[in-house]
């Protein structure tokens, strides 16, 4: 078989298999495969496959029918302008998640000292840094796995080094007596029914994904331990689910947070709540 019919032999059995986006992943698993960029595949699309060639590929494409997601099986994705590291120890970056790091970078003051709750992959965190040189991020991580791959991360972008920390926390415990100008979070925020329909998710860790059975316990959680670190007039910015933005709005209200905002996702839907504490 050529690298073409590969490609769309493969995006078939995919869609079938329930993959939103079949030949996006059939392009990238066969170019990891083969090791070539995804514009190779169209310039020798005709160019035959040897035996060993077509069994990599059928191997990676079979883990994809088992909705593997497609960053467990390269072992990395782009995110914002970073290539991260991926294992099933964190969850995937999301482009969902970069609507919350835009208001970050759009709304930190000049020099601010963040704090990212619940950093796992370490995306917001190095992605803040990246894109706002003037400030510092400390991303806190309860899982010991997920943390490491968060230092592998960092490693790998030596320049963000002496502006982001990581650390083995339970919320913000690492950091208290510390003062912050912004907290930021994508904290868990399913019900534990999702994982039965979303059967994809379950190669992704549980504790990161399903907060509880209103799916904002963890919400309220870093609300009120961001009120306790917030310099006054510091801001929480928070990654919410699908109809959850009224109800977080509700729960930084009660947490004493004024000014409350909402920022859709690119599909409309209302994914960055935030607010501000009061000025003294």
């Amino acid at each position: 078989m050529t690298i073409g019919e590969v490609i769309r032999r493969s995006t078939d059995w995919l869609a079938g298999k329930g993959s939103d986006t079949p030949r996006l992943d059939a392009e990238v698993l066969v170019g990891h495969a083969l090791g070539f960029e995804r514009i190779r595949l169209y310039t020798e699309a005709e160019r035959p496959l040897t035996p060993e060639e077509v069994a990599q590929c059928r191997a990676l494409i079979a883990r994809r029918g088992d909705l593997v997601p497609v960053a467990h099986i390269t072992g990395h994705r782009a995110f914002g302008r970073l290539d991260l590291e991926v294992t099933p120890d964190v969850l995937v970056p999301r482009p969902d998640t970069e609507v919350v790091v835009d208001v970050v970078v759009e709304l930190a003051p000049p020099g601010a000292a963040v704090v990212d709750w619940g950093t796992g992959s370490g995306a917001i965190a190095l992605s803040v840094a990246d894109l706002r040189p003037d400030v510092t991020v400390a991303g806190l991580e309860r899982s010991p796995a997920a943390l490491a791959v968060a230092v592998r991360n960092l490693a790998a972008y030596p320049a963000l080094a002496g502006r982001v920390r990581l650390l083995a926390s339970d919320g913000m415990a690492a950091v208290a007596g510390e003062r912050f100008d912004v907290v930021v979070a994508n904290p868990p925020y399913l019900v534990p029914g999702d994982l039965d329909r979303f059967p994809a998710l379950r190669h992704e860790p549980e504790p990161a994904l399903v907060a509880g059975p209103l799916g904002t316990e963890d919400h309220r959680r870093v609300a009120a331990e961001a009120a306790d670190v917030l310099r006054p007039g510091g801001l929480l910015i928070l990654e919410v689910g699908e109809g959850q933005a009224d109800a977080v709005d509700g729960i930084l209200v009660g947490a004493g947070f004024g000014g409350i905002a909402v920022r859709p996702d690119l599909a409309g839907i209302p994914r960055a709540v935030w607010g501000r504490m009061p000025p003294e």
